[in-house]
């Protein structure tokens, strides 16, 4: 029975806030606030993407953003490495484990999305000065139309999944999981709007990898984590 009464703590909060997820979405695509949201973008850069392939976007938020992720994740997999020897960490290990599994198990489910779920960047439609027509994401796709892979947001995801920081330091330091959740939204909302504004993404795209790396987040730690961090 209380196996039972953990699983459904997990599974109502997560149920409830991914029908409220898909009702959002829902609104989103009737509303076309994608296209509203991305069409201002686009004009706002001369009806083209300018800001593709400049420095700032390119180089250092989109190329240094997924450096900085990948440093941030050796460090943590360095430091639980070092938790089974050092004295002072081994009280960290079971939360290193967590935050290592969750930002890790998040990238990985975000990438393996964007290969199985076929959907165009802004900068591939015609709308865009592209040469492909806009696919719903339920929508039937034509065979002979070729495979893409711009759904969900990947670069946002190396933002996003470190948002399991909140329950990490809510593990650890109570007090610091407001500053770990805002490191996360923090990260990811920089490394998604620097892709909308490249072209690479629409809102809902980030929208749909914000969900994917809570929902790891949050599993996980119910599972890794004491249930205080909740």
């Amino acid at each position: 029975m209380a196996v039972r009464a953990d699983q459904l703590n997990v599974i109502k909060p997560v149920a409830c806030a991914w029908i409220l997820f898909l009702i959002a979405m829902s609104v989103f695509s009737v509303l076309n606030i994608d296209f509203t949201v991305t069409d201002f973008i686009y004009r706002l850069q001369g009806n083209a993407w300018t800001w593709k392939d400049s420095y700032l976007t390119q180089d250092v938020l989109h190329k240094g953003g997924k450096w900085l992720s990948l440093a941030m994740g050796l460090a943590t997999l360095l430091l639980l490495m070092l938790s089974t020897t050092v004295a002072c960490l081994k009280t960290y290990r079971t939360p290193l484990f967590y935050l290592f599994s969750a930002t890790l198990l998040s990238a990985l489910l975000v990438a393996t999305i964007k290969h199985l779920v076929s959907m165009e960047c802004p900068w591939d439609l015609v709308r865009y000065g592209g040469a492909r027509d806009f696919i719903g994401l339920f929508n039937m796709r034509p065979s002979s139309m070729p495979a893409s892979a711009c759904f969900p947001a990947g670069h946002a995801s190396a933002g996003y999944m470190w948002i399991a920081c909140y329950f990490f330091f809510a593990a650890i330091r109570p007090q610091w999981r407001w500053a770990g959740l805002a490191l996360g939204l923090g990260l990811g909302l920089t490394f998604g709007i620097t892709q909308q504004f490249r072209g690479a993404h629409f809102l809902s795209h980030d929208l749909w990898t914000v969900m994917i790396c809570w929902t790891v987040s949050f599993v996980l730690s119910s599972f890794l984590l004491r249930p205080s961090v909740h």
